[in-house]
């Protein structure tokens, strides 16, 4: 099943999608209006009764209709992790990347969501923006200290994140975190894929394109800390929550690691695709003047 957040009349809305029409869910499942996080906190009943919402008279609306917004638009926690793809540790060897002994994690300020085909700004402050394609991981059930062996009964389902970094930014600290965060350095979906449909996390293919030139393609089983593993490591620290999502690193060929380095500029477009998830696009603007 695909769930999908969107906007509709200036009002947030949450459906399921099949074959390119969306059954809309927001007023229908529990007699009271549902945020995307709302639906998953029922868990698996509210998972049910969505797949069986296409068989109740419930609002439909063609997906060519609406602006679709991240599936999660403000998640509780949005995390990350750096170095946790075996290329990735190989192309940046030379600036000393060692292999992490446990994940190494950061966040990303929710404020920086954005929908999967929204712009995302060049910021006025840095011209080394760049791209990361990664399988997100949309947490489904309240947890604490997961066991790895369930790790992925937690899970609701998958989405295409990108994890847009402005280097500078991310190296002038011993944390990633303001690096990761800039506005609508967060895009992400373009639906939650549930977890029945992506029977393994860790063989899927990740591709992106900057302009129709692929810049990246790799596995997800080039992962040093699976899916599961990710999971039941940040659960031993915190409470996770239906919503979360937790980006989960990405292969080689990111722009800052190019000879010489490729970064984005204004007017370039970045499409990211990750096997049986989906695929999300983005065009490269000007950060807009905004009045103080």
């Amino acid at each position: 099943m695909k769930l999908v957040s969107f906007e509709q009349g200036g009002r947030e809305r949450i459906g399921s999608l099949h074959e390119g029409v969306i059954t809309d869910l927001t007023e229908g499942l529990a007699g009271r209006p549902l945020t995307m996080i709302d639906l998953l906190g029922m868990g698996e009943n509210g998972l049910e009764m969505a797949a069986r919402a296409e068989t109740r008279k419930l609002p439909r609306i063609a997906l060519n209709e609406v602006n679709l917004l991240a599936p999660v638009p403000r998640p509780g926690k949005y995390l990350g992790v750096g170095g946790n793809f075996e290329s990735h540790l190989q192309e940046a060897a030379h600036l000393g990347l060692k292999r992490p002994q446990f994940p190494i994690w950061f966040n990303k300020q929710t404020t920086c969501v954005t929908g999967p085909f929204a712009p995302i700004h060049l910021p006025r402050v840095s011209a080394q923006l760049d791209y990361e394609c990664e399988l997100g991981i949309v947490i489904g059930r309240r947890c604490r200290h997961v066991r790895i062996e369930e790790a992925l009964d937690v899970v609701a389902g998958y989405v295409v994140c990108n994890d847009v970094s402005v280097r500078d930014w991310q190296l002038r600290s011993p944390t990633a975190t303001l690096g990761k965060s800039f506005d609508t350095h967060g895009p992400f979906g373009p639906w939650l894929v549930t977890k029945d449909e992506v029977a393994d996390p860790q063989a899927l293919r990740i591709r992106t394109w900057v302009n129709g030139e692929l810049r990246q393609d790799g596995s997800t089983s080039e992962m040093l800390f699976s899916c599961a593993a990710l999971i039941a490591d940040l659960s031993q620290v915190c409470t996770l929550e239906p919503g979360d999502v937790l980006a989960t690193g990405s292969p080689s060929g990111c722009g800052g690691l190019r000879n010489p380095p490729a970064y984005l500029r204004s007017g370039d477009v970045v499409r990211m695709e990750i096997q049986r998830v989906g695929v999300i696009e983005n065009s490269v603007i000007d950060e807009p003047v905004r009045a103080q």
